[in-house]
């Protein structure tokens, strides 16, 4: 019997992700963030032709199975290569990205788990000029971006995976067997990608670069995010550096936080209960309970929020989000 399992990765730039003078593109429309992603995968080809992301992980394995025992394994599936769009003049030209070949391990088969092993990405085909920290100094072809996936199969069909590394910048979301939205990276570090992640700092030089991966917000929160980003009220941005708080609990508030970039910590009573990472709205039980922040929120790497009032968000909404917010009876 062959059974068939996939984890997914899907990298894309999400707004507010630039920084220094590659943002000046982007806000001058010549070039564009992306939309975000959907929560589940119809067809990847279909992203693809549609422009929705810059590069995709798709790492497909199989294995044989005999007698209760896994007699052979091997990959399907493979590296996915996007585009960039360039607005020129009242037109616009598509320059495909650069892929490099799928890097991947052989099988190991243990104790009735077959384990695989995938990298896969490349570099946009746009130039993209900028000082870099070691020879030669200055560079003209786009960094490197990358995911490396593992994907166990049992014998008995059941998968799990893990992001072993990927590159700081763009942002990657992992979707599991089922197609569905299941982990995303917690930080984009543009600043290192775009100085460090060339030539043999990369994979494919033996050097990856470890990932920081959080849990998928609520698809509420998915909802409210696009709001809160898109509302005619521009929202404030807000920077925390690492080790930074943003609440304090037990101290006045009435603001609501969107976390577009970095890991939060939630403590209550000095507990540790929860990390949160982009997509996340924090703040919003302040709001309904009195004024008063019912958590410390710290940032354990630097964060970017987006700050809204209460009176952009619906409160019936806002109790909605709060009831999937009590950690602390968790």
């Amino acid at each position: 019997m062959r059974i068939e399992k996939s984890v997914t990765s899907i990298s894309w730039i999400p707004s507010e992700a630039m920084t220094g003078m590659m943002k000046l593109p982007m806000d001058l429309g010549i070039s564009h963030y992306d939309d975000p992603l959907p929560d589940h995968i119809d067809s990847l080809e279909d992203l693809r032709q549609n422009d929705r992301f810059r590069f995709a992980n798709e790492l497909r394995a199989w294995i044989d199975v005999e007698d209760d025992e896994i007699v052979d394994a091997g990959y399907s599936g493979g590296g996915h290569i996007g585009a960039t769009t360039i607005a020129i003049g009242p037109g616009s030209v598509t320059i495909p990205a650069v892929p490099f070949p799928d890097l991947r391990d052989e099988p190991v088969i243990e104790n009735g788990v077959a384990k695989f092993r995938q990298t896969a990405g490349g570099r946009t085909g746009a130039p993209m000029p900028r000082t870099v920290s070691r020879p030669p100094f200055v560079q003209i072809t786009a960094p490197t971006a990358w995911t490396t996936l593992d994907l166990m199969i049992s014998l008995d069909g059941a998968t799990s995976f893990e992001v072993v590394g990927a590159s700081p910048f763009p942002r990657h979301w992992i979707y599991d067997d089922n197609d569905d939205l299941a982990a995303k990276s917690g930080l984009i570090d543009y600043s290192s990608w775009s100085k460090e992640y060339f030539g043999d700092n990369t994979p494919w030089g033996d050097v990856d670069s470890p990932a920081m991966v959080t849990e998928v917000e609520t698809a509420l929160e998915r909802e409210l995010s696009a709001h809160i980003m898109r509302d005619e009220h521009k929202a404030e941005i807000r920077m925390l550096g690492e080790g930074e708080r943003l609440t304090e609990e037990g101290s006045p508030g009435d603001e609501l936080y969107l976390l577009l970039d970095g890991v939060l910590s939630v403590e209550v009573g000095g507990e540790k209960l929860a990390e949160l990472g982009p997509g996340a709205i924090v703040g919003e039980r302040a709001i309904l309970e009195g004024g008063t922040r019912t958590s410390t929120l710290h940032a354990i790497t630097p964060v970017k929020v987006a700050v809204a009032t209460a009176s952009q968000i619906d409160e019936h909404r806002l109790m909605e989000l709060a009831a999937g917010h009590m950690r602390e009876g968790s």
